[in-house]
């Protein structure tokens, strides 16, 4: 007869789990050393040595603090949950993403993905809350309501901050002006005599929050202008390149905007596949000013956008951590503008 253990992951047989105490024994100092040093506790003075003989002892031993009790501690987490992108995201924002967190690191918060693909918006907002996060920031891949706002402050969320095109009630919401992006590169194309201007539409899921508003900003540039702009759904596939590229002498277009770089750069050798010169018979013009677009030839036209830096939203998640009572903010995003290269 098999007999019955209490083996959980965290004490697997014949191994027990480190603590505090057993760090403090081998370091030769207090348990409440050892918790100063391991939270990096700057009230307290500890001599560099002392820090150095309890970090070596930690280590030997495998120890690792206990999140949870150390949120007890403190009243609340130091965790930042980040919720995993729905959406393709490109260089750009995948750099940003990258410095953001190494920022957030840097300040000592423990940075989390969330993967909440399929989940309702409160849903999500409940699955979210469920980890006590002390900050969430909604980088508008995942719906976020202000009845969601409301569950995770009340989950004991300091500091709920939206990255997205639109305000979410009671978050610091920085909306991306994505309107702006199409609409300088459409007044470009209409400013150097372009009249037939297409605007591509990504077909990948998803991308329909930027690619929505970046055509309608590109339908106010044309206003009053005498330009038509067409709109292009394309797949980010090659064969979808050359079907559009086989019909664009049918379409009369002489301009295009298309949508970002990476589009850019696929349709534009689709384009020259086809036999369409670029610009003479058609200018064309990206998005986000990515290095491989100054490799092409001809150098691709694009718009430049200047975001928010990985280290200033950092530093405002440490300040809505800090200061939960003041007033949400909402500020705008994405100044864009034209840099004309050889495509346009």
């Amino acid at each position: 007869m098999s007999q019955s253990t209490d083996q959980s992951p965290e004490r697997p047989a014949g191994r027990a789990v480190p603590t505090s105490a057993d760090v403090a024994r081998l370091a030769g100092v207090s348990r409440a050393t050892v918790s100063y040093v391991l939270n990096n506790t700057a009230a307290v003075r500890i001599s560099e040595p002392t820090r150095r003989r309890v970090r070596e002892a930690a280590e030997e031993l495998g120890y690792v603090p206990h999140a949870a009790a150390r949120s007890l501690r403190a009243g609340h987490s130091r965790m930042v949950l980040l919720p995993t992108a729905h959406v393709p995201v490109g260089p750009l924002y995948s750099q940003f993403f990258n410095d953001f967190q190494w920022a957030l690191r840097r300040l000592d918060y423990t940075v989390v993905q969330y993967g909440s693909v399929g989940m309702r918006a409160e849903e999500a907002a409940r699955a979210w809350a469920e980890l006590r996060p002390v900050a969430v920031v909604s980088l508008g891949e995942a719906e976020l309501t202000a009845q969601g706002v409301e569950i995770l402050k009340r989950s004991g969320a300091r500091a709920v901050i939206t990255l997205g095109t639109q305000n979410v009630e009671g978050t610091h919401a920085l909306v991306m002006e994505q309107g702006r992006v199409g609409e300088v590169a459409a007044t470009h194309l209409v400013e150097t005599g372009r009249r037939r201007i297409g605007v591509v539409i990504p077909e990948e899921p998803g991308l329909d929050m930027f690619s929505g508003p970046r055509l309608e900003g590109a339908r106010r540039a044309a206003e009053g202008t005498g330009a038509t702009v067409v709109p292009l759904p394309l797949r980010y596939d090659e064969e979808s390149a050359r079907a559009l590229a086989a019909r664009w002498r049918d379409e009369d277009l002489d301009g295009v905007f298309a949508y970002n770089d990476e589009y850019a750069m696929l349709l534009m050798r689709a384009l020259q596949d086809e036999g369409i010169s670029v610009p003479e018979e058609t200018a064309v013009i990206g998005a986000d000013d990515l290095l491989l677009g100054r490799l092409l030839r001809p150098r691709l036209s694009t718009v430049a956008i200047d975001m928010v830096l990985g280290r200033e939203l950092a530093e405002l998640v440490d300040r809505a951590v800090r200061e939960p009572d003041t007033a949400p903010l909402s500020r705008s995003l994405l100044d864009s503008r034209v840099v004309r290269r050889e495509s346009s």
